[in-house]
């Protein structure tokens, strides 16, 4: 059947960011070429945030020092998802080359070709020897990451950092979509300057987040992820890994579309907490 390159093309379509930005308003929207409008996973979150959340990151963003602690934070996270968006990348063609060479591609039942998972195990290894020194300041964020990816839960790579979107109106950009032992996963790589692990309070927007990709894969290719992962990294090299089972992201899904819904009532109460964007 063509049932599979359909899938596996529809997907290879994502690396590519089709949606046009629109920044005439007060935050910006994208548009599609029938002008329908989608608002970013991370805008929706922010504003549908629980109130104690918000009311700590105001109180943190008054602190002195936090707009340098903030600019660390973010260049941090850019640095560490660079890192991982190479390994994933290299690591991905290097298993195809070495995959079409012995003709041993497998396709399964979601129409998604694996190569052996030996190969990918050894293209990851092999990308991540020839990656890209890291600045001090994200090393061991980057390494405890990279060293997660390199462990063998990564069985097959099958996207690093392409977009999603869904007509109910949201898009985003997600980190990656692998398999590991739980089947199909979507992925996000995260850092955090704590040692500690992040109370599964702070895990709720970044499980959202995947519920919200999950239902864009969904309807733009009809992929139904088994799990997903939210990867960690710490300034001590080690992560917090949380993986999500299929009934989990389930329930994210939900609870994603209930935040949507909040969110565009919100909107068109012109009842946005625009300050806060």
């Amino acid at each position: 059947s063509n049932m599979p390159d359909d899938t596996q093309d529809k997907l290879a379509t994502l690396r590519r960011w089709h949606l046009e930005q629109d920044n005439s308003g007060p935050f910006r929207v994208y548009r599609d070429e029938e002008d329908r409008e989608y608002h970013s996973v991370t805008h929706i979150l922010k504003h549908t945030a629980p109130d104690s959340q918000k009311d700590a990151l105001a109180r943190w963003s008054k602190k002195p020092g936090s707009d340098l602690q903030r600019q660390i934070a973010c260049d941090r996270g850019t640095v560490v998802h660079e890192k991982c968006e190479y390994v994933l990348k290299t690591a991905s063609k290097l298993a195809r080359q070495s995959a079409n060479k012995k003709g041993s591609w497998k396709v399964w039942d979601d129409g998604l070709a694996r190569p052996p998972k030996a190969v990918t195990a050894w293209a990851l290894k092999k990308s991540m020897e020839g990656a890209p020194k890291v600045n001090w300041a994200a090393r061991e964020y980057a390494r405890g990451i990279s060293d997660w990816l390199v462990s063998g839960s990564v069985t097959a790579i099958h996207a690093s950092e392409f977009s999603i979107s869904h007509t109910s109106g949201f898009a985003g950009t997600a980190d990656a979509l692998i398999d590991t032992p739980l089947g199909l996963t979507i992925c996000d790589f995260k850092t955090s300057s704590r040692e500690s692990d992040k109370p599964e309070s702070w895990l709720v927007d970044h499980q959202d987040q995947l519920g919200a990709y999950s239902l864009g894969l969904q309807e733009m290719i009809g992929l139904r992820v088994k799990a997903g992962a939210i990867i960690i990294g710490k300034p001590d090299g080690t992560v917090q890994l949380r993986m999500m089972s299929e009934l989990e992201m389930r329930g994210c899904e939900c609870r994603w579309s209930e935040r949507l819904s909040r969110y565009q009532a919100m909107l068109a109460l012109g009842a946005l907490d625009l300050d806060a964007s």
